[in-house]
């Protein structure tokens, strides 16, 4: 299995579209914070606006995928000069249509949002270590991206049975192809699962597929054919994080997933991810999620086939 599709996998992802914005120029929908375990996201099928979120704004083009890991609350704007036109998303609320538009008027905007959460504390680890926002844009031109804009619009219109699971999926795939889109809207952001530089690439790749093995700065600088000093100055660049720094989060996203297996006790968990005794796993992992392995099972682990 390739990276990516591995730590889909892990994470557990499940995709709600929770609206379709069909909105007209001089508009703004304000957008509620949802719940600390879920992701929100916009997918801006045609049209432009802007994200807002705190102090900051993010022009947004058809084709843009927004994750927002923290789900703050914030804003879609669209331009114009007629009055402004106010409208607001809630979370939670069954999915339809805010529309503040006819489909011919100027200015028109088709957004889709909606949120991911995880059925595994691994996906949270995964949505910490993206920008926040995350932006990434899909050509247009791209069949892929033009049978999916074409799908989530007939699906919305007809809204029949098993739109839910189709849209969902949907969702699942537009995270999938952010997570490995090698080029981020936002300058100085890094999408560590997409770097650009395959040398890093590999490196990253090698720890993903064995984050047990003890990964000497030498090593890994080894399997990307470059010096010590070259290799770690090119990973904080491509992936926004040190080495030591990723390795604990996907020995750490490794095993929320292990733990959820009742049969393995906390000191086999701790060998299998690379840590050579109990005491030493338990606290890196208090650390990284805020509790104990032990009460991290009991409280949050999700059942095997769950």
């Amino acid at each position: 299995m390739d990276p990516i599709s591995h730590l889909i996998e892990l994470a557990r992802v499940r995709a709600v579209l929770d609206v379709r914005c069909l909105l007209a120029a001089s508009t703004v929908m304000e957008v509620a914070a949802y719940g600390d375990s879920d992701t929100a996201f916009h997918f801006l099928l045609d049209g432009e606006c802007t994200l807002e979120v705190a102090d900051k704004s993010y022009p947004l083009t058809a084709g843009d995928a927004v994750l927002l890991p923290t789900s703050p609350p914030h804003r879609i704007r669209t331009s114009g000069t007629a009055p402004l036109q106010t409208s607001t998303k809630t979370p939670g609320q069954a999915f339809g249509t805010i529309r503040t538009t006819s489909s011919s008027a100027d200015g028109v905007i088709d957004l889709f949002c909606g949120h991911y959460t995880f059925g595994s504390a691994a996906g949270l680890l995964l949505a910490q270590t993206l920008p926040d926002p995350a932006i990434v844009s899909f050509a247009q031109d791209d069949e892929t991206v033009r049978t999916m804009c074409g799908l989530m619009r007939h699906e919305a219109n007809h809204n029949g049975p098993g739109t839910t699971a189709i849209l969902s999926s949907i969702c699942t795939a537009i995270l999938t192809m952010l997570l490995r889109n090698s080029t981020p809207k936002l300058p100085d952001t890094t999408l560590w699962t997409a770097t650009a530089d395959p040398r890093i690439s590999q490196a990253i790749n090698a720890i993903l597929q064995a984050p047990a093995k003890p990964w000497p700065i030498e090593k890994l600088a080894a399997i990307a054919t470059m010096s010590r000093a070259t290799f770690l100055r090119h990973f904080t660049k491509s992936t926004g994080t040190t080495v030591g720094a990723f390795l604990t989060t996907i020995r750490m996203m490794h095993a929320t997933d292990l733990l959820a297996d009742p049969a393995l006790t906390v000191a086999s968990v701790a060998t299998r991810v690379g840590y050579a005794s109990e005491s030493a796993f338990t606290q890196t992992f208090h650390l990284a999620t805020g509790t104990t392995p032990g009460r991290f099972r009991r409280t949050r682990a999700v059942p095997p086939n769950s």
